[in-house]
C-alpha cells in the first residue's frame, strides 16, 4: 500500500461531443494484505486543468471535493470503474465523466463482495466484507491526503441498491470500532474512515427489518410482478417477465411480518419537524404511515408543479393543482408487489440477502430470528453482531461514530426493491439526530440510480463551497 503522486497517466475520454482531460492513478492497493487483490484496489482521478493552475466551477486542486462512488449491486463485488457509459439502461456518461467534468476529484474503488472465494475455496466477501473494503479505501485517501489532489475532509459517497445502502453505512459508522477487528487483519491504513456526505439512491439496507417493513407496506397485495435477468451473449442483462400469485404460506407469513413491524417503528422513537411521535398501532396505523404518504404527497406535488400529468393515478385526489390526499392501499396495488413474503431473509435461503450474510465456509444464512425459526431449509442463523455491521441505523445515535452531517436520499415513488418505509426511518432518524438530509421520492422513478447527477452535483456544491 503506497501513494506515489508522480506515477500518473494523462488520459482523454471524449463522450457524445464532451471531453475530459485527467491525471488518473490506477490499481492502487488500499491494504496491506489484501485477500482479493484485484478487488481491493482503487483508482484515484484528478482534472487536468487543475494542474495546469486552472479551477473549475470555483474549485482547485487542493479545494476539490472527493467524489467516491462505488459500483456494488445486489451486494455482488463491485468492479473498478472509470470515466465512461453507464452499463446499465440507456447509454450515458457515468457519474465519474460527469464529476470530472463539474470539477471533482474522482476516487473510485473497487469492493468484495458476496460470491468471492479466495485459493483455498474459502468465501471472502461475505458480510462484511463489502464495507469493510469501503471503509479501508477511505482511511487510504486520509492516510496519503498531503500527496492526494483534492480534499479529503470533504469526501462524499455515492451508490445505487446495495451500494447505496454501503454509502449509508460509511455515512453512519464513521471510525466505530465494531469494525476495527477486520481493517486490522486486512492491513488498512492508521487513519480515520469517517466521511465529509453520504449520496444513497434507493439505499437496500436495515435488512434485518426490512422484511417487515415490506410486508407493512405490501399487505393484501398477493400478487407479484418482477422480472427475470440473465445475461445475453454480449455480457448485457435481458428480463423475462414473471407474475404470480403468493402461496398461501407466503401469504401468512405476510400477515405475520407485517405485524411486528409496528413495535419496531415505535421502538425507534422517532418525531417529525414539530417533535411529535412518529408510531404505529398494532394495526400499523398511526403517525408514522401519514409520514410516509406525506413522502408520496410531496413526490406527487413535485409531478404536478413540474407540468407532469397524473390524472390516472386513481388513488391521489389533487384540488386546484394540488395533491391533497392519497389511498395508501390503492398506491400500493398501483406500484405493485415485486418480491414475496418474506421478501429478503428467504425460508428456503435463496436470496442475496442470504448470500451475503453466509460464512466462510457456509453459502447462505438466515439473519432473522422469524426466518431462521420458520426455516424451510434448516439453514443457520448469522451472528448477531455480523448483522449489526450491516445495519446504520444502529450506530447513528452511538457515541463512539462520527456521522456526517450531510446527506442525500432519493428512493422512487414507485421503487418497490425495498419499502419506502426503510429510507423514511433512516431519514428521521438521522434528523433527529442533528444530520442535515435532502430526501425526497422522486415521481414514478424505479429501483435506479444517478440519474440526475445535476441536481446531486449542485447539492455537493452546496454543501462544499
Amino acid at each position: 500500500m503506497n501513494f506515489d503522486k508522480n506515477r500518473f497517466q494523462t488520459e482523454t475520454v471524449t463522450l457524445n461531443g464532451e471531453t475530459v482531460r485527467f491525471r488518473s492513478w490506477r490499481n492502487l492497493s488500499y491494504v496491506d494484505r489484501p485477500v482479493n487483490p484485484e478487488f481491493q484496489q482503487m483508482n484515484i482521478f484528478a482534472p487536468e486543468d487543475y494542474f495546469e493552475g486552472k479551477s473549475i466551477n470555483g474549485y482547485r486542486l487542493a479545494t476539490a471535493p472527493v467524489f467516491m462512488p462505488n459500483t456494488v449491486g445486489g451486494y455482488m463485488p463491485g468492479m473498478l470503474n472509470q470515466p465512461g457509459c453507464t452499463h446499465f439502461g440507456p447509454a450515458r456518461p457515468n457519474s465519474i465523466f460527469c464529476a470530472l467534468q463539474h470539477g471533482y476529484v474522482v476516487a473510485a474503488p473497487a469492493i468484495r463482495g458476496r460470491t468471492q472465494k479466495d485459493e483455498s475455496g474459502k468465501f471472502t466477501g461475505k458480510a462484511p466484507a463489502c464495507i469493510v473494503d469501503y471503509k479501508a479505501a477511505v482511511r487510504y485517501l486520509h492516510y496519503f491526503a498531503a500527496d492526494l489532489p483534492g480534499d479529503e475532509n470533504k469526501i462524499i459517497t455515492n451508490g445505487t441498491s446495495a451500494g447505496g445502502a454501503l454509502s449509508a453505512l460509511m455515512g453512519a459508522c464513521g471510525n466505530h470500532p465494531d469494525y476495527e477487528p477486520y481493517l486490522k487483519a486486512l492491513g488498512a491504513a492508521d487513519a480515520g474512515d469517517e466521511i465529509f456526505a453520504a449520496s444513497c439512491y434507493c439505499p437496500i439496507t436495515n435488512l434485518d427489518h426490512a422484511d417487515m417493513a415490506y410486508e407493512w407496506q405490501f399487505l393484501h397485495v398477493n400478487d407479484y410482478h418482477r422480472r427475470h435477468m440473465k445475461l445475453n451473449e454480449g455480457g448485457r442483462p435481458s428480463f423475462t417477465p414473471v407474475d404470480a400469485d403468493m402461496t398461501p404460506l407466503q401469504i401468512k407469513t405476510s400477515a405475520e411480518e407485517a405485524a411486528m413491524f409496528p413495535a419496531y417503528v415505535n421502538s425507534l422513537q422517532l418525531k417529525d419537524h414539530a417533535g411529535s411521535p412518529l408510531v404505529l398501532d398494532r394495526n400499523g396505523e398511526g403517525s408514522f404511515k401519514e409520514y410516509v404518504k406525506q413522502i408520496v404527497l410531496a413526490s406527487a406535488q413535485r409531478a404536478i408543479d413540474n407540468g407532469l400529468d397524473v390524472s390516472d393515478k386513481k388513488w391521489l385526489t389533487v384540488k386546484n393543482n394540488k395533491a391533497v390526499a392519497m389511498d395508501f392501499a390503492g398506491y400500493v396495488k398501483d406500484i405493485t408487489r415485486m418480491k414475496t413474503a418474506p421478501a429478503f431473509d428467504d425460508l428456503t435461503m435463496n436470496s442475496p440477502e442470504n448470500n451475503l450474510f453466509g460464512s466462510e465456509t457456509t453459502d447462505c444464512r438466515h439473519f432473522t430470528a422469524y426466518s431462521s425459526q420458520n426455516s424451510l431449509a434448516d439453514g443457520s442463523l448469522a451472528e448477531s453482531g455480523v448483522v449489526k455491521l450491516l445495519n446504520p441505523m444502529y450506530y447513528i445515535e452511538d457515541e463512539k461514530a462520527v456521522t456526517a452531517k450531510h446527506w442525500r436520499i432519493r428512493h422512487g415513488e414507485c421503487d418497490r426493491d425495498t419499502s419506502l418505509a426503510i429510507s423514511a426511518m433512516l431519514t428521521v432518524k438521522l434528523q433527529n439526530n442533528g444530520a442535515r438530509v435532502d430526501y425526497h421520492a422522486p415521481w414514478d422513478t424505479p429501483h435506479s440510480g444517478d440519474y440526475d447527477l445535476e441536481e446531486l452535483f449542485a447539492w455537493i456544491d452546496s454543501i462544499c463551497k
